[in-house]
C-alpha cells in the first residue's frame, strides 16, 4: 500500500529513466505516466544518460547500475556534481552490498531492486520525488549499519564531536526532511549559495561525502525531530 505523502505539492514530477532494457523502460514509464509523472527523457547507456540529463534537467533520475559505460554509479556521481538538487533513485536487479553502498556513496537518494512489485516501485518513486530516502526492505538496515560504522570511525578522531553552528544545525534539520537547497533557502530566507556553503561546511566537519550521507547522519542523530536536546 502506498504511504501517505503529507504535501503532494512537494513531489517533483519531471523524471528521466535510465536502463538498457527498452521493455523495462516502456513498462515503468507507462506506469509512472499513469501516476501523473512526466517522462522528460530516457537513456540506454551512460553516454546517453549524461547527454540527455544535461539537456532536459530532470528533477528525479531513475538509474540502473548495470548500463554500458559509464555505469550508473559513475553517471550518478557526475550528474549530482553538476546538478546537486537532482534526486537519484537506483532501480537495479542487484541487491549486493557493494552495489548498494557504491550507489549511496555516489549520492543516490535510495535503492530499490527490480524484483519489487510495480506498486512498490511506483510508491518508491513517489516517495523519492517527495524527498524521502527509499530503500527496498533489508537494504535500509545494510546502509544504516555501514553508515553507523563510518560515523563511529569519524568520531574516534574527535572525541568532543563536530562543532556545528546554530545555522548549520538548522540547515541540517532541513536536509533531514528531504528539502532541496532552493526550498531550504526559502524557509531560512537566505540565498541558494549560502545554503550550499553551509552544507559543504557541515560535510567537511562531519567527514561525510554527500547529501545522502548527511541526511542519514541527521536522522541517526535526531536532527529530523527538531529537538535540540536530541542533538549533541
Amino acid at each position: 500500500m502506498s504511504e501517505l505523502i503529507e504535501d503532494e505539492t512537494l513531489i517533483r514530477r519531471r523524471l528521466m529513466v535510465v536502463d538498457d532494457h527498452p521493455m523495462w523502460i516502456e513498462a515503468l514509464s507507462g506506469d509512472l505516466e499513469d501516476d501523473g509523472f512526466e517522462i522528460v527523457a530516457t537513456a540506454a547507456n551512460g553516454e546517453e544518460a549524461l547527454r540527455r540529463a544535461r539537456a532536459t534537467k530532470p528533477e528525479v533520475l531513475l538509474m540502473d547500475l548495470q548500463i554500458p559505460a559509464p555505469d550508473g554509479a559513475t553517471c550518478t556521481e557526475i550528474l549530482l556534481d553538476e546538478f546537486p538538487e537532482m534526486l537519484v533513485l537506483v532501480i537495479s536487479a542487484s541487491g549486493e552490498r557493494d552495489d548498494v553502498l557504491r550507489a549511496v556513496k555516489a549520492g543516490a537518494k535510495g535503492y530499490m531492486v527490480k524484483s519489487a512489485s510495480p506498486e512498490e516501485l511506483i510508491d518508491g518513486v513517489r516517495r523519492t520525488a517527495a524527498g524521502d530516502a527509499v530503500f527496498t526492505p533489508g537494504l535500509a538496515g545494510l546502509v544504516l549499519g555501514e553508515f553507523r560504522r563510518m560515523v563511529t570511525r569519524a568520531e574516534a578522531h574527535n572525541d568532543t564531536g563536530p562543532a556545528l553552528t546554530n545555522r548549520e544545525i538548522e540547515v541540517l534539520r532541513q536536509v533531514a526532511k528531504g528539502l532541496a537547497y532552493r526550498e531550504i533557502a526559502e524557509r531560512l530566507v537566505v540565498s541558494h549559495r549560502t545554503v550550499q556553503n553551509h552544507v559543504q561546511n557541515v560535510l567537511r566537519k562531519l567527514q561525510l561525502h554527500n547529501r545522502v550521507e548527511l541526511a542519514l547522519y541527521a536522522i541517526e542523530q535526531g536532527y529530523h525531530d527538531g529537538d535540540p536536546n536530541a542533538v549533541r
